[in-house]
C-alpha cells in the first residue's frame, strides 16, 4: 500500500461531470489498496471570473480581500468532489487550507508555505477516507486566508506530499507529460519518460508551463517523486525524480522558449564603480525582476553599455523609470530596447560532461540566419535572446540538431 497525493487542475474539474470522472479515477486507485490525498484547483476560468468581479469593486483590489475571494473557487470543487465520492459509495472529507493548517507567511496573493499540520489528514486516512484538500490557499499565524499565486495548487500538492512523506505526487493536467519541446510548434516533440529535478527547474524557469517552479523546488528538497500525466488517458506520463547516471547520457533533454520578456539597453554609461548599483537598485525597489544582464567592455573612452531583460509587462514601466536614472548617472547614449524578443534555451544534465553544446546551438541559429543578441549559461542550460519572429524556426532547428525525437532514457520499473 502506498500513500499517493494526486492533484487535478482547473481543466480536469471544469464542470460537475468532470469532477465525477476525477472521483472515479481516484477511487480506482484507492481500490488498489492505496491511501489517497487529492488536491484540487478551482474550475477552469473561475479565478479569472472572480478577479473580474473584484476589479468592478476597486481599481486596485485590496490584497487581503482578494485572497478571501479567490480562495472560494477551490472550496466549490473540493466540496463537490467529496459529494461525488460519497455518491459512489465510498467516504471522503474535504479540507480548506485553514482547516488543514497549511501555514504560510502573510504575503497576500503570493504567499509561501512555511509548514503543514498533517494530523487531521493522517487521522482521516487511517479511518479509510479519501482526503481532498483545496489547493492554492493557506492561512497566516493570525488566521487570515492567503493564496499562493498562479500555479499554487501544484505547490500545495507537492508540499503535502513532502509533509506526509508520500510515496509519490501525481500532477494531472491536460497534457500527457513533459515534452522535449512545445508539440504545438514542433511535430517531432516526444514525451520524456524521466527527467531530473534540476532539468525540470530550468525548464519551468525558462518558460515551460507544465509545472510551477515552486513545486519542483519542494520536490527536490524533500525528494518527492512527481508524476506528470494526463487526466484524460491512462498513459504513463513523465517522472520528475532525482538525477541518475542514465540521465547524464542524454546531453540535451529539451528546448524551451519564453516570449514574456523584453530587452533594455542603457548606452554610454560611465565605466566606474557603483554605476550598476545606481541603475538596478531603483528597478529592484520598484519590484521589477531583472533576468539576464550583459555589460560591454570599455573600449577606451570610459563608457560602456548595460543590457538586461525584464518581464514584458514591466517593459514600459522600466523605460520610464530609467529616464530619470540616465540623467543622474550621465548615460550619454540614453535608453532603448525591444519587447519583440524571445529567450530560447536548451537544457540537459549531460551538458556538464560534454563540450561543444553551446557552439552547436550558436551554429544552428547562425545557419538559419537568426541573430543572437544576448547569451546566458549555467551548468545545464544555454539561453539566447533572439527576435520573436524567429521563435518557431529556432525551436524546430534546435530540436532537429540535437535529435531530441530519438533520445530518451531506458525504461525503468514504475515507481507506483
Amino acid at each position: 500500500m502506498a500513500l499517493i497525493v494526486q492533484k487535478f487542475g482547473g481543466t480536469s474539474v471544469g464542470n460537475p461531470d468532470k469532477i465525477k470522472q476525477v472521483a472515479r479515477r481516484v477511487l480506482k486507485k484507492k481500490n488498489e489498496g492505496h491511501q489517497m490525498v487529492v488536491v484540487l484547483s478551482a474550475m477552469s476560468g473561475e479565478t479569472n471570473r472572480l478577479t473580474d468581479f473584484a476589479m468592478q469593486m476597486q481599481d486596485i483590489p485590496d490584497q487581503r480581500e482578494m485572497d478571501v475571494l479567490l480562495s472560494s473557487g477551490e472550496q466549490v470543487t473540493v466540496s463537490l468532489f467529496a459529494m461525488a465520492v460519497k455518491a459512489f459509495g465510498d467516504d471522503c472529507i474535504s479540507f480548506l487550507g485553514d482547516q488543514v493548517k497549511i501555514n504560510t507567511d502573510s504575503s497576500h496573493t503570493k504567499a509561501r508555505i512555511e509548514n503543514i499540520d498533517t494530523e487531521r489528514i493522517t487521522t482521516e486516512l487511517n479511518n479509510g477516507k479519501v482526503v481532498v484538500v483545496a489547493g492554492f490557499q493557506g492561512v497566516t499565524q493570525d488566521g487570515d486566508i492567503t493564496t499562493l499565486g498562479r500555479g499554487g495548487s501544484d505547490t500545495t500538492a507537492v508540499a503535502l506530499a513532502a509533509a506526509l512523506q508520500a510515496d509519490a505526487c501525481e500532477i494531472f493536467t491536460d497534457v500527457e507529460g513533459v515534452y522535449t519541446t512545445d508539440p504545438n510548434i514542433c511535430a517531432k516533440a516526444i514525451k520524456i519518460d524521466r527527467i531530473s529535478y534540476d532539468e525540470m527547474l530550468e525548464l519551468a524557469s525558462l518558460g515551460a508551463k507544465v509545472l510551477d517552479i515552486r513545486s519542483v523546488t519542494f520536490a527536490k528538497q524533500y525528494n518527492v517523486p512527481i508524476h506528470v500525466r494526463s487526466t484524460f488517458t491512462e498513459t504513463e506520463g513523465t517522472w520528475v525524480v532525482a538525477e541518475d547516471k542514465a540521465m547524464e547520457g542524454r546531453i540535451v533533454s529539451g528546448v524551451t522558449y519564453n516570449k514574456n520578456e523584453a530587452r533594455i539597453t542603457v548606452s554610454g554609461v560611465p565605466d566606474q564603480p557603483g554605476i550598476a548599483a545606481k541603475i538596478f537598485t531603483p528597478i529592484s525597489d520598484a519590484d521589477i525582476i531583472v533576468d539576464m544582464i550583459i555589460q560591454n567592455q570599455d573600449t577606451g573612452n570610459g563608457l560602456t553599455d548595460m543590457t538586461f531583460t525584464v518581464v514584458r509587462s514591466d517593459y514600459q514601466r522600466t523605460l520610464q523609470l530609467l529616464q530619470e536614472i540616465v540623467e543622474k548617472i550621465g548615460a550619454k547614449g540614453g535608453v532603448h530596447g525591444s519587447d519583440a524578443i524571445t529567450k530560447i534555451s536548451i537544457v540537459g544534465v549531460g551538458m556538464r560532461n560534454h563540450s561543444g553544446i553551446a557552439s552547436t546551438m550558436f551554429r544552428v541559429l547562425s545557419n538559419e540566419g537568426i541573430n543572437i543578441s544576448m547569451i546566458s549559461t549555467s551548468e545545464i542550460k544555454v539561453s539566447c535572446v533572439i527576435e520573436e519572429k524567429y521563435t518557431e524556426l529556432a525551436v524546430r532547428a534546435l530540436h532537429d540538431a540535437f535529435e531530441l525525437d530519438k533520445e530518451n532514457l531506458p525504461e525503468e520499473e514504475n515507481i507506483l
